[in-house]
């Protein structure tokens, strides 16, 4: 039996961060600010375990926001101190920190080793040195290939978090920014579309029409090819689309640019329609089609609103589409048949014969 994870966050809003992004206000997209110390830790801990299951799960603790390891030495020994009890009792599995790729060196490493870290989130955003500028980042490409070495040498699970739309970017640009992170064999991926959030610089430049984030469709596509390339790779995706707070939900955050609730399944989505496209491409006209789809991937198979279907049932002129819902059939692959044919692909099938 699989066992399920929980993840306990700690938001370090801003703590340590260095450079003031253009895109960034750290309090506003986490929700949550102020300095946090090691008895809030504790206090988080204990107000989570208590919800958790106490056997066949996995629990980890993550420091989100800010930049963990350009925190003063002394307090990120804090922080992490407060963790350890939870992990010699064997409550706590994982610990987990987000920080910034020219903050990785070998002390800081020595210290995330020995308070027992094992996965680090650098947060890259892009690999084009036009883009980092503008957007004020303060890091080279460099320190990105730099910092996942060193964090590869000494063993940690390795996240990039990747940032498209940011001013000065296109898709040939992000596309080339996964490609060199490629090269570099991280473990895991991030994929964020830029949005424009209140009280940062960017809001000043979209109102002044200096910057014009990406339309939502126009997201999916980009973020669509960056999912296929990661995954192609073998480097899981672990997340499309910023987390929707309560305050980002109602409307209160965020300005404009490509935001929803469900970014990764509008991804997917698409990937469905175009291999759907992709495996009729060659029929002229169809009365009637089935397609099988295991239970749990009908609502990407399907699109918002059916539209996969729609859209196929109109491009193909199909009089009648029915779609059966089959346990024995694996996840993310589909079968279709109509006219005497049947023809099935998955989507790590349909991924590998993609040029991008």
């Amino acid at each position: 039996m699989n066992k399920r994870h929980y993840i306990i966050p700690i938001f370090v809003s801003h703590r340590g961060c260095p450079h003031d992004c253009i895109f960034c206000n750290q309090k506003k997209i986490t929700g949550q600010g102020g300095d946090v110390r090691g008895e809030d830790v504790k206090n988080k801990i204990e107000e989570y375990l208590q919800t958790i299951p106490k056997e066949n799960v996995i629990v980890e603790l993550a420091f989100y926001g800010g930049s963990f390891t350009a925190i003063p030495m002394d307090q990120q020994q804090e922080l992490l101190e407060a963790v350890q009890p939870y992990i010699a009792q064997g409550a706590i599995q994982h610990i987990r920190i987000s920080t910034r790729p020219d903050c990785i060196d070998t002390e800081v490493i020595e210290l995330l080793k020995a308070y027992k870290v094992q996965i680090v989130e650098l947060g890259v955003q892009s690999m084009d040195e036009e883009v980092l500028r503008i957007s004020n980042r303060g890091h080279s490409d460099q320190d990105v290939r730099n910092s996942v070495a060193l964090l590869k040498q000494y063993g940690f699970t390795v996240g990039v978090q990747v940032m498209v739309g940011l001013p000065g970017d296109s898709e040939q640009k992000s596309i080339a920014t996964v490609k060199s992170l490629i090269e570099l064999m991280p473990d895991i991926a991030r994929i964020y579309p830029a949005l424009v959030i209140t009280n940062t610089y960017m809001e000043q430049l979209y109102y002044r029409d200096e910057y014009k984030p990406m339309s939502l469709d126009a997201a999916v596509e980009i973020c669509k090819k960056l999912l296929i390339l990661f995954e192609k790779n073998h480097i899981e995706v672990i997340r499309i689309g910023l987390q929707p707070t309560e305050n980002i939900l109602e409307g209160k955050e965020v300005v404009a640019g490509p935001f929803h609730s469900s970014m990764r399944q509008l991804v997917v989505s698409s990937i469905y329609r175009d291999m759907l496209e992709y495996m009729l491409k060659d029929e002229e006209e169809i009365k009637q089609l089935e397609i099988l789809v295991n239970p749990r991937d009908i609502s990407d198979l399907l699109g918002q609103k059916r539209n996969n279907i729609e859209a196929i049932k109109t491009h193909k002129k199909i009089e009648t589409v029915t779609v059966i819902q089959s346990k024995d059939l694996a996840m993310q692959s589909i079968v279709l048949k109509y006219s005497e044919i049947v023809r099935n692909m998955s989507i790590k099938d349909f991924r590998n014969i993609l040029e991008i």
